[in-house]
């Protein structure tokens, strides 16, 4: 009879995931191993220096001994981590049939953890691309653990890495830095969210392909170079490798302060862009098997907008996925991923979208990623659009619907107000016919990828002309209101109007079932001045600035209150969709919607005024989760007068939020604000107020 382990222990497993490809530091070596089916040769390039435009040796693929399978190896002795390296391969150059072998090339490992220095100018044609390094994945973890909020209780704030403290304005140490982010945790802590999802960290490019410097390359870093590579240019270090070390103590210290770290990945495409870019790493090792093609092979299928569309259902490059997001996972104790475009996943190995596409479920069935959260941006660049039927099983979305009809209802269309209430309780018309819950639906009124709160409200039209596309880039539909003019004014009336309505969508955004996700800066009125394509902004038009945290104190505060107070309130945090019906230990039902009578509302009829109460549910018969909450919406240009339903007394109902009021009166922390009382109510025009019924708390006893 086997002996049974009684005892805990005293500290945590830190498990690492390596895999079989790449460059695996072994005793006294390294070990470097690369994919290719058609490559007739293959080289490894070894390198001294990070300036070196030349190799130190060049050391040749033995065919009949270091190749298993489509597999080349090689153990290298007397090396080991911060060696400096590229791959070169040889074999066919037939563009017709997709086959495009450059012998000159320097090639990326495909699965390379590090890059160093950047593309090197070049005399002879010859792409000189940043160079690989040889990583250790030791690292001091100091007992940190994954987080693990619930998805329900989760909190996101879109953030760019550099973008977050490279203003000046910042007073950082190290702005524009992974430890940069350090500094601010004080902010984020204070702020209230409990993940923050950055924008690609993955490797992409710095300067143009051939060592040319250029002040509009891509900022956003949607143009990956290696995905198993924390990106460089967020280090403070310069030396080989640091940027793993930086990365990981940000991620350390953020999970001390019980925030989450999820990554924006981009398996949808890569930075070789189409048939006239550059040779850099998957294109002259297999170019058949990462990519899409089209007519043949000669040309490549576009479904990212951005020149090629990663074959991600090829098995080779599914299991290259795979052992990317467990890199992450294990390897960086990332929380969760949130997948760029991700409906191009969804496509199979000849671009057809497919129902339970290999890759989609695989990845929700993957052991090692089963406490990650996984968020599909579901759409891509090619007309298809998901949200709500991207997958049945355990992935949530980006609710792209959601952002749509808060800004309609907002901006006042008609008809939107069986919308509102339908994105208000959960989506349920998107998620539940799928057997997902609320918490699938990442609400979002904005993201990286369009206006700014603040320019939502201030622009009707985008400004992109600092991108030199003469203003042909970018999103013409925003769904926006300029109030009577376009950008900045000193007029009271429209800046006053302009901060009701942020405060209206942040209430919205707050009080809504599912996970709120908050674009950084908006809690402070950041503006991009109509700009709502920012890709290539590495400059003050992208950056957070610090100083309108103090110049917009009051709105912080009211975000940041609406943040803790969701936090707090069980009752907008369901893990089931709301059913119109009583738990049965009180009368008043889970949701209940009125009309400015008081009486249900007739939503063919009704239009931009909502009454809506929340009803606390119980876990036992004896304790409450949560409070009761009533929410008056008016989305119209006149003031409304409200009429409260049958059996509500207006006494037992305190004021928490009203976006009509000036700061501090706009939220009461403590949700002692008056009572609801005689019981008509007038909301002002465009505005929203949240009461909180009193004694909503009971304990058990």
């Amino acid at each position: 009879m086997g002996r049974e382990l009684v005892h805990s222990l005293s500290s945590p497993i830190h498990s690492m995931h390596t895999f079989s490809y790449g460059a695996v530091p072994q005793d006294n070596g390294v070990l470097f191993s690369v994919y290719s089916r058609s490559a007739t040769s293959m080289w490894l390039l070894l390198y001294n220096h990070v300036d070196d435009t030349e190799p130190s040796e060049v050391i040749r693929f033995n065919q009949e001994y270091g190749r298993l399978g489509d597999i080349w190896t090689a153990f290298i002795s007397g090396i080991g981590p911060g060696q400096l390296y590229h791959f070169q391969a040889d074999g066919p150059f037939q563009p017709e049939i997709g086959q495009r072998f450059d012998k000159r090339a320097r090639l990326i490992d495909p699965y390379a953890k590090a890059l160093a220095g950047n593309f090197q100018p070049s005399l002879d044609g010859i792409v000189r691309p940043p160079k690989c390094v040889v990583v250790d994945d030791q690292f001091d973890w100091q007992g940190d653990r994954h987080v693990r909020h619930h998805l329900a209780d989760t909190v996101i704030y879109e953030m760019h890495v550099r973008g977050f403290t490279n203003s000046p304005s910042s007073g950082v140490e190290h702005p524009g830095t992974y430890l940069g982010v350090i500094e601010k945790i004080p902010y984020l802590i204070d702020l209230g969210v409990t993940a923050v999802e950055l924008m690609p960290i993955h490797e992409f490019p710095m300067n143009e392909a051939d060592g040319t410097f250029t002040d509009h390359q891509n900022y956003w870093g949607y143009e990956t170079l290696a995905f198993f590579a924390p990106h460089r240019g967020f280090a403070t270090n310069s030396e080989p490798g640091a940027q793993v070390r930086e990365f990981k103590e940000m991620i350390r210290a953020l999970h001390e302060a019980g925030i989450e770290v999820i990554l924006d990945v981009v398996f949808n495409h890569t930075a070789e862009g189409n048939e006239h870019g550059p040779t850099l790493s998957f294109r002259g090792l297999e170019n058949q098997v990462y990519y899409h093609l089209d007519q043949g092979g000669k040309y490549y299928k576009n479904y990212s907008g951005c020149g090629n569309a990663i074959n991600g259902n090829h098995p080779v490059v599914r299991e290259m996925i795979f052992h990317c997001l467990r890199h992450w996972t294990c390897n960086y104790h990332i929380d969760g991923f949130r997948f760029d475009l991700a409906s191009i996943l969804s496509r199979d190995r000849s671009g057809n979208l497919v129902p339970s596409p290999p890759l989609v479920e695989a990845i929700a069935e993957d052991p090692l990623l089963a406490d990650t959260k996984l968020i599909a941006e579901a759409w891509d660049a090619a007309g298809a659009y998901q949200v709500g039927s991207f997958s049945h099983m355990r992935w949530a979305e980006w609710n792209g619907r959601y952002r749509d009809d808060i800004r309609r209802f907002w901006r006042g269309d008609v008809p939107t107000l069986g919308d509102y209430a339908t994105r208000l309780s959960g989506s349920s018309d998107l998620y539940q016919k799928t057997g997902r819950e609320p918490f699938h639906g990442v609400n979002f009124i904005t993201a990286h990828d369009g206006f700014t709160l603040n320019d939502l409200v201030s622009y009707e039209h985008k400004h992109n002309y600092a991108n030199r596309e003469d203003n042909q880039d970018g999103e013409n539909n925003n769904i926006s209101m300029n109030f009577g003019v376009e950008g900045p004014t000193d007029d009271p009336a429209i800046i006053g109007m302009r901060e009701r309505q942020i405060k209206n969508m942040l209430a919205t955004l707050f009080l809504s079932q599912g996970v709120p996700m908050l674009l950084s800066g908006d809690e402070c009125r950041r503006t991009q001045r109509g700009n709502n394509n920012t890709y290539c902004q590495d400059n003050a038009i992208s950056w957070f600035d610090w100083s309108l945290v103090k110049k917009y104190k009051g709105l912080y505060r009211f975000c940041k209150e609406l943040i803790h107070f969701r936090l707090c309130e069980p009752t907008l945090r369901q893990r089931n969709f709301l059913t119109g019906k009583s738990d049965g230990v009180e009368k008043l039902p889970d949701v209940s919607w009125y009309n400015v009578m008081g009486h249900a509302v007739d939503w063919r009829h009704d239009k931009n005024c909502l009454l809506c109460i929340l009803g606390a549910r119980h876990s036992s018969r004896r304790v409450r989760d949560g409070s009761d909450l009533m929410i008056l919406v008016n989305s119209s240009p006149d003031p409304q007068a409200f009429e409260l339903p049958v059996g509500i007394k207006p006494k037992e109902w305190n004021l928490t939020i009203d976006t009509s009021a000036r700061s501090p009166l706009d939220i009461f922390p403590k949700r002692d604000g008056a009572t609801l009382y005689p019981r008509v109510a007038v909301l002002p025009p465009r505005s929203l107020r949240c009461y909180v019924r009193r004694g909503g708390r009971k304990q058990a006893g």
